[in-house]
């Protein structure tokens, strides 16, 4: 509790002192806290009480870019763990593919967005595939890695009492490698954030990023600032969530085991 005050009194200050610079400085690029939090009462929570005081704003932009960012993470994750958990398993396979996966992780997720404006149709589908392509990385690269720490003992231990292959991956695999995968998942996360605003500044005219790009062309740099803010807050509450959530998965592991360093940190 004492650390939970602690640490909102900094934010707390960080504020004050937010507020008192912006209202020395009177710059229009920068405006106080006090600003921003009026456009952002006005941009999304000034709603009717039948709608949580939520605005259209809220249910035309803000939604859809969570979809988005929340969906693309969610398909990135599902592929990134099984073809993970089946190269770091055969090294064969990982002779074949370790010169691809260099390649194409080497190829900034941005510079493909015309590229999927090609292959999909402009909106959802060509955001979806920009913000897959771009979280699949690390939790693959992850889910390889602790595929592969997979303790010898355990592996001839379900070789001599004839474990199915499934019960094996399922049972003995998937549990050893989960600390590193949560660490990809981590890091997957705040790239979909990234990448969601990347991905709707483009051939869409709905979610947070085209807001902020048409409240920078427009010269509403509270309303620009608020945006930005939320990015910063939704960023931070999907993190919790999945630290928690972690926490209680792994609760079974040593505290030193649940937060390896990920091959991203290692390279």
């Amino acid at each position: 509790m004492n650390r939970f005050i602690q640490r909102w009194a900094v934010f707390a200050g960080l504020v004050v002192v937010w507020e008192l610079l912006t209202w020395l400085a009177d710059d229009t690029f920068f405006p106080r806290p006090t600003e921003i939090a009026t456009a952002a009462h006005a941009l999304w929570l000034s709603g009717p009480v039948e709608d949580l005081f939520l605005t259209e704003t809220v249910f035309e932009h803000v939604l859809p870019s969570i979809a988005r960012l929340l969906g693309g993470w969610a398909i990135a994750a599902v592929i990134g763990v099984a073809l993970g958990i089946a190269l770091g398993r055969s090294s064969a396979a990982m002779q074949f593919a370790g010169p691809l996966l260099t390649f194409m992780r080497s190829i900034p997720p941005p510079t493909l967005v015309p590229v999927f404006l090609l292959l999909f149709t402009a909106g959802t589908q060509m955001q979806l595939a920009t913000i897959v392509f771009g979280v699949l990385w690390p939790i693959l690269l992850n889910s390889i890695d602790g595929a592969r720490s997979v303790d010898a003992t355990k592996f001839d231990t379900s070789a001599v009492f004839r474990i199915p292959k499934p019960q094996w991956v399922l049972g003995v695999v998937l549990p050893a490698a989960s600390p590193k995968i949560f660490a990809g998942l981590r890091v997957s996360l705040s790239l979909a954030l990234v990448l969601m605003v990347v991905s709707e500044l483009v051939g869409t005219d709905n979610g947070i990023g085209s807001q902020l790009l048409l409240a920078q062309r427009s010269f509403e740099f509270p309303d620009m600032w608020a945006g930005i803010i939320l990015l910063g807050f939704l960023g931070y509450a999907f993190n919790t969530v999945l630290l928690s959530f972690e926490t209680r998965a792994l609760a079974w592991q040593p505290r030193q085991e649940r937060t390896p360093a990920t091959v991203e940190e290692k390279a």
